[in-house]
């Protein structure tokens, strides 16, 4: 118990009296300077990255039609997996389902020759800038869980995210914009929830801060009073603040640290969300002025001008809320995956060459990736069901050594082969193009130093050039 709690709850007269004096003298008081949580600090080790823009396909594209092509399913089309394969089951299927062959054709692109399907025509032109990794694997077959693994490297909920470890680790370039900013899609969030973005056992001050779509990503930016006034009400709010709050109380730093935030983005952050400024050749380029493209386009070139000014990690979702708006195609597999890549597929691009020709790309880390793949077996004849045992994420820039593609899956697409990926490669690799070590980055949690990758994942060094 505090001093002040024993006077507040005193019988005596002395104590109100002794408790009108210390308020008074502490509200005089200038208030203690807090430590920014968010100040940039130097990495472990010189990074190529010095920020993250990860693109989250909610529901799981499937590996075996877009960039992992498998011409064996064409030949046992209708046909059950081979016994030899072994037994397979997920969520909703048992694996003695008919094979499906991929509805779409493969082509050779970039100077490397690597395959992508018809479905992501415009991707297809950056390959020689992006290195697949086919050879990922999660540990559920339930899209929750296995998103809190590719988010967290957990399947249950409750642990910090990697956006929220990489601000932890690194704090950010910006002062006036949040350090770790989180763009989902409209029409709702992914299954997994706001666990997917929280800080978990982190301080508060290292959670995502949602964008929303539309033409005012962040509310409330316009004050209501002058700034003059505004900043004495805020001065005197960290005051009453330093009165009441304990040392150390997380909560509160996150809290105070969110105000002053707040403050400062009302005067940069309206032009930094305002994609007006942009030329009409670059709103093109994302796909502002075509109706299935314009709503993840926007929050691509929102990514880049996010990171452009300072901002550490950005998560951008494709997908999320109705079924009808995730890539989740356990049936017609066609018209789900056309609809998603139409979605997604020039913005991406973009993405890719407007990051590049700025001159950004060589220190911005963009990541595409899902909870898991598909099957090859069918699902109601026309979709496929879930697959973690094998299916492919991409990076690009930061570092990354692209024209290449990087591990393997079975003649089925079916399981990840000799160098099989896990949640804590994926993570390690991420942070290593950074510069963090995952070893260093720990965070002391109930007695135990908890880190990103847990017991610790393995570098892919192959990534890199």
């Amino acid at each position: 118990m505090r001093r002040r709690d024993i006077l507040r709850t005193a019988a005596h007269g002395f104590g109100a009296i002794a408790l009108e004096w210390m308020l008074a003298r502490d509200l005089g008081a200038a208030p203690a300077k807090r430590a920014n949580p968010l100040a940039a600090k130097p990495p472990h080790f010189p990074g190529k990255a010095k920020s993250v823009i990860f693109l989250y396909m909610v529901g799981a594209p499937s590996h075996i039609d877009t960039f992992d092509p498998k011409p064996l399913l064409k030949k046992y089309e209708g046909q059950k997996l081979p016994e030899s394969m072994g037994k397979v089951g997920s969520q909703f299927t048992d694996g003695t389902t008919p094979i499906l062959s991929s509805p779409w054709e493969f082509s050779l692109h970039g100077n490397a020759g690597l395959p992508v399907s018809t479905l992501y025509p415009n991707l297809a032109k950056c390959v020689d800038d992006i290195c697949f990794v086919r050879g990922f694997y999660t540990d559920s077959v339930v899209h929750a869980p296995a998103m809190y693994q590719v988010h967290t490297g957990r399947i249950l909920m409750g642990y910090p995210s990697m956006g929220s470890w990489v601000t932890y680790g690194l704090g950010s370039e910006s002062d006036k914009l949040p350090a770790y900013v989180v763009m989902p899609q409209p029409e709702g969030t992914p299954e997994g929830g706001t666990p997917c973005w929280g800080s978990g056992f982190l301080p508060a001050v290292y959670q995502g801060t949602l964008l929303r779509g539309g033409p005012s990503p962040i509310l409330h930016l316009n004050p209501r009073t002058t700034p003059e006034r505004q900043r004495n009400m805020l001065d005197l709010l960290q005051r009453m603040n330093e009165i009441d709050g304990a040392d150390g109380n997380e909560e509160m730093a996150a809290r105070i640290a969110s105000y002053e935030l707040a403050f400062r983005m009302q005067t940069h952050a309206p032009e930094a969300v305002d994609l007006n400024q942009e030329s009409e050749v670059t709103r093109k380029l994302y796909g502002l002025d075509q109706k299935h493209t314009a709503d993840f386009g926007a929050r691509c070139l929102l990514a880049r001008r996010m990171v452009e000014r300072g901002v550490r990690f950005v998560q951008v979702y494709s997908g999320g809320g109705p079924l009808s708006m995730q890539w989740d195609a356990h049936k017609e597999l066609k018209a789900n995956h056309e609809k998603m890549c139409g979605h997604t597929d020039q913005p991406v691009a973009a993405l890719l060459t407007d990051l590049k020709s700025r001159g950004l790309l060589d220190s911005t880390l963009v990541v595409w990736g899902s909870e898991f793949g598909r099957l090859p077996m069918s699902e109601s004849g026309t979709g496929r069901d879930h697959n973690p045992h094998g299916f492919t994420m991409w990076f690009a820039g930061g570092g990354v050594k692209g024209g290449q593609a990087i591990g393997a899956t079975d003649d089925f697409g079916l399981r990840a082969l000799e160098n099989r990926y896990s949640m804590r490669d994926f993570h390690a690799t991420i942070l290593h193009a950074l510069g963090l070590d995952q070893n260093q980055l720990w965070y002391l949690h109930n007695g135990r130093h908890e880190k990103l990758t847990d017991f610790g994942g393995n570098v892919i060094e192959k990534v890199f050039a």
